[in-house]
């Protein structure tokens, strides 16, 4: 029996999952925690019970969660989807009204996390916090009893009395949110079939067994954290080893020697800390890397093959997209007779189920082989749409096809290679930084009148793939100020541009019809810093 469908229901393919393991080592983390297939199952039931019975109302389908790769943070959302919850990772990197107004979208009343991180974090929330330590000593013995005659039940009946023989393939798992243009964050809503779609694809493309454990650096606010190193590991055979700080080279590095790292899955701002810090001999079993969420420099590339012997591949994809469209494959790991898996400067081809095509961007047709054009993008990973957003949805969605926003194009044997982006977004370090909410705090924090006066847009950048600068005419006070005004209006680190990333031109490039030209922006930007 296939482990992968299309129609599959991964709360379902959770259980067996644990149930193929059984007293093989299935989830570990950098805390010394260790469980089997059979503990993992236990216990989600455990806390499934005890979030059921004692602490969520029944019409509570949205469930937050504020946890980093952790062993915890893989049973939180485990148990939240066998009792048939939507679990709602929130970023923990954001403001706390940002964070808020995601709480607030879903309509969450509780945010499941644990003291150490809201001692850290030290913000209000607009929701109840569970906090996790807590659960061991609120479980009751009849909730330990039930928990443990249900684990030995046949796996069929115990899908009955979870009532998963009821869920729907195009019933939501998950809503991961995106940071908007305008600030107020999407939730991008994936159901069942989306990340199960996702999921045999990427089972398919680099053919996972028992054998492979997976590292889960990536957080599950992130997409690829979600689906590939959560949701991967939960559903499929292979084993997750998790850390909550992906700048954590040492620590990286020495789980990848102790559990025997086979696929790394990072972005490159974080591969590049490893390819500094990491021995040779701690990622020596290392034979699958993949890098995403931004570009992946050829040098970056060289010195990792260098040291490690091992190539970084890319891939593409969006949140959107649950979030995989396209990869390369790795040469150990290709179909025989399949054909080259690999393409330099490409994002590779487009994964199994799912088409991508370049378009004309004004006109949508599409474009013939070697033609830049907007990537628009097919399959059942496609979302659902963006949580009570319609009017936002319709204008990514044309006819089952995303519109990316991404310029590419697509070469004679399918690969695909990324030209440019037209979003006002940036991607930065794996985060999605947006150009107008942080051109929004600036005419704010300087008062600046209605006057085109300054634009942000973003320049190539070696180390973290894009670099976030401020085009401007004259402005009233000095880089270092405004800098310091950004950060006490409560931007995110990540978004305010260093001091030295301010450069004063005499114009604004803007088309005839009035509008911003975002192309002459980026043209004039790269000159200015070149």
């Amino acid at each position: 029996m296939t482990q992968t469908t299309d129609m599959m229901i991964l709360p379902r393919a959770f259980l067996r999952a644990c149930r193929r393991a059984n007293t093989r080592e299935k989830v570990a983390d950098s805390t010394g925690a260790r469980l089997t297939g059979n503990d993992l199952l236990l216990r989600s039931l455990a806390i499934q019970r005890l979030l059921n019975r004692k602490l969520l109302a029944a019409d509570e389908p949205y469930v937050g969660l504020l946890l980093p790769p952790s062993a915890g943070g893989v049973l939180a959302n485990a148990a939240l989807a066998i009792g048939g919850r939507v679990a709602v990772n929130l970023n923990y990197t954001l403001t706390p009204e940002v964070i808020n107004a995601c709480i607030k979208q879903c309509g969450i009343r509780h945010v499941i996390s644990s003291r150490k991180v809201m001692e850290r974090l030290k913000i209000e929330l607009d929701a109840a916090v569970l906090y996790l330590e807590d659960f061991a000593r609120q479980l009751t013995w009849a909730d330990k009893l039930w928990s443990a005659l249900h684990a030995k039940l046949p796996i069929a009946l115990l899908e009955r009395r979870l009532g998963l023989t009821r869920i729907r393939p195009e019933q939501t798992l998950t809503v991961i949110f995106t940071s908007g243009s305008t600030g107020q964050p999407k939730g991008v809503v994936l159901s069942q079939e989306n990340l199960a779609a996702n999921m045999a694809s990427i089972e398919n493309l680099i053919h996972l067994t028992e054998k492979d454990v997976a590292l889960g650096v990536l957080p599950f606010f992130h997409s690829a954290g979600f689906t590939a190193t959560l949701w991967t590991v939960l559903a499929l055979d292979p084993k997750g080893v998790y850390h909550h700080n992906p700048l954590d080279a040492k620590e990286v590095g020495a789980l990848c020697q102790k559990h025997g790292v086979t696929v790394l899955i990072a972005t490159p701002t974080f591969m590049r800390m490893y390819s500094r810090k990491c021995e040779v001999a701690e990622l020596a079993s290392v034979n699958v890397v993949y890098a995403g969420a931004e570009k992946l420099p050829k040098e970056l590339a060289d010195a990792f093959e260098s040291k490690y012997g091992v190539r970084p591949l890319e891939t593409y994809g969006a949140t959107e997209l649950s979030p995989l469209a396209a990869a390369n494959v790795a040469p150990g790991r290709q179909t025989p007779g399949a054909g080259p898996g690999a393409r330099e400067g490409s994002v590779g081809r487009p994964i199994s189920g799912v088409e991508i095509r370049a378009v004309d961007p004004e006109s949508g047709k599409t474009l013939p082989a070697g033609t830049a054009g907007m990537l628009w993008v097919r399959g059942k990973n496609v979302m659902q749409g963006y949580l009570n957003q319609p009017e936002l949805t319709a204008k990514v969605m044309r006819d089952g096809w995303y519109v990316s926003g991404d310029m590419g194009l697509i070469d004679a044997d399918g690969f695909v290679f990324i030209t440019g982006r037209e979003s006002r977004f940036s991607k930065i370090g794996g985060e999605m930084v947006p150009h107008i909410k942080i051109e929004e705090t600036l005419q704010s924090v300087l008062h600046l009148d209605e006057e085109l006066r300054l634009v942000v847009t973003a320049v190539p950048d070696a180390k973290k793939g894009e670099r976030i600068v401020v085009i401007h005419t004259e402005l009233p006070k000095k880089p270092e100020e405004i800098c310091k005004l950004l950060a006490q209006a409560g931007l995110p680190n990540l978004w305010i541009p260093s001091p030295d990333s301010f450069r004063q031109v005499e114009k604004i490039p803007v088309l005839g019809t009035g509008k911003l030209d975002l192309r002459g922006v980026r043209q004039l930007a790269e000159a200015q810093f070149q």
